[in-house]
């Protein structure tokens, strides 16, 4: 399978032809709803695996098509790198080795209900997944627990041999509170309740791996949030359950703020099975255009996480959106509108504008005017981007990827990862 950017004056049609596939092949993998009217810099995913020959092709000519080096193309059929090629002849294309990973991602109702658009898109997705992770248990200021609607996902989780995954959270009256944050890490008779009531909650539903996401805590409690999930962890353990954390994208042990201090990088490696690092929102819907999970900062919150924990236990979070913001952009001023990456090319179609792609954030964007003279910059993600966090995957040995958050149409994501990964299943 490779990546293929569509060209001013491609046709689905050259491009099979190109490929020597059929098109519904193309179709199907890329979930296009408009075969016949291709956006100029869409990224498609072609799943070709072998080639016939074309009159005049040669091996190089035939390795600059499928960008790989034309020594492996030779290595990979067995003959030298000089040999000339007939036309009519089917060459194997190389692919990639498989490596074995862990996938999880978040799944989040809203409106107190399951849409039969999220049901469907965990069934369809929970095949890719270690973890499936229903978003979110709210934790009461009396130590019990507000539990979002679960429908079918405990089913979907078994069915699909995927950890269902128990995410408690600071959440109160729809964000996160610095005061719960500091009452749950900080008072031992409430976390004995808290921690009671988790472990009977996880054992009726069936949860398997219970992750906390405590974001914005007060800066003063980092070594509290340590303890309670040291004391969390042996409380755990005597019940079979695993532990988890979400943490901050961090760049250093001494980074500052709010959302980041608590946040013990070392500590959560040492004490947790594992951790996601939330390595999106640069670009977010209330900044500045840009995007979303730039690759340099995304790298450089891995590496650091990299040199104090166990890489092993490391999940790089990926976000499966993109923005849209209203220019010029005014700090305070109207928030940007999330979009899926199937929307995005849909909107540069009905727009009429090219998908550019800027080569240092490893990331497509374009720009466009609405009917009432607005100007949009709108960023997301595509092939070619999530190509890029998986090389990071790999080349890091990470545990794997975390997906923020189901529910969004990202077609090309999940036949690359398919592609590319053998997912673990516990």
């Amino acid at each position: 399978m490779i990546i293929y950017v569509v060209k001013r004056g491609d046709s689905l049609f050259d491009i099979a032809q190109k490929f020597q596939i059929p098109m519904q092949q193309i179709i199907s993998v890329n979930e296009l709803d408009q075969p016949g009217n291709l956006v100029i810099g869409q990224a498609l995913v072609i799943p070709a695996v072998q080639y016939t020959v074309q009159p005049g092709e040669s091996l190089f000519v035939i390795g600059q098509k499928f960008d790989i080096p034309y020594q492996r193309i030779a290595e990979v059929n067995q003959f030298p790198v000089n040999t000339q090629l007939q036309a009519g002849q089917i060459i194997r294309i190389p692919q990639e080795p498989k490596v074995t990973k862990q996938f999880n991602a978040y799944v989040e109702p809203l409106g107190g209900q399951v849409s039969p658009t999220l049901e469907q898109a965990a069934r369809s997705k929970a095949q890719y997944l270690t973890y499936l992770a229903p978003f979110s248990y709210r934790v009461n200021r009396d130590g019990t627990l507000i539990a979002p609607p679960l429908n079918q996902f405990a089913q979907i989780a078994s069915n699909n041999k995927a950890v269902l995954m128990m995410v408690i959270t600071n959440l109160e009256e729809g964000a996160f509170s610095a005061e719960l944050g500091r009452l749950i890490v900080t008072d031992e008779a409430f976390q004995d309740k808290l921690l009671a009531n988790i472990v009977e909650t996880a054992k009726n539903i069936g949860f398997r791996d219970i992750h906390f996401d405590l974001e914005f805590l007060p800066q003063e409690v980092r070594e509290n949030y340590n303890n309670f999930l040291r004391k969390a962890k042996n409380r755990l353990s005597q019940a079979g359950l695993l532990l988890s954390t979400a943490l901050a994208p961090k760049t250093s042990g001494e980074q500052v703020g709010a959302w980041y201090t608590a946040h013990d990088y070392a500590a959560h490696g040492e004490i947790a099975d594992f951790v996601v690092l939330m390595t999106y929102e640069w670009g977010y819907s209330g900044g500045p255009p840009m995007a979303v999970s730039p690759i340099g900062p995304v790298r450089e919150v891995v590496e650091y996480a990299a040199s104090v924990m166990p890489a092993e236990k490391i999940f790089l979070g990926q976000n499966l959106y993109g923005y849209d913001w209203t220019l010029p952009y005014e700090p305070g001023g109207e928030y940007a509108k999330a979009l899926s990456p199937k929307a995005a090319v849909q909107l540069a179609r009905e727009q009429n504008v090219e998908i550019q792609y800027d080569e240092e954030a490893q990331a497509p964007f374009f720009f466009y005017q609405d009917a009432e003279g607005n100007r949009h910059e709108v960023w997301f993600e595509d092939a070619r981007s999530i190509e890029a966090k998986f090389d990071l995957v790999k080349e890091l040995n990470l545990r794997g990827v975390s997906y923020w958050k189901l529910g969004l149409a990202f077609p090309q994501n999940w036949a690359l990862l398919n592609n590319r990964f053998n997912v673990e299943k516990l």
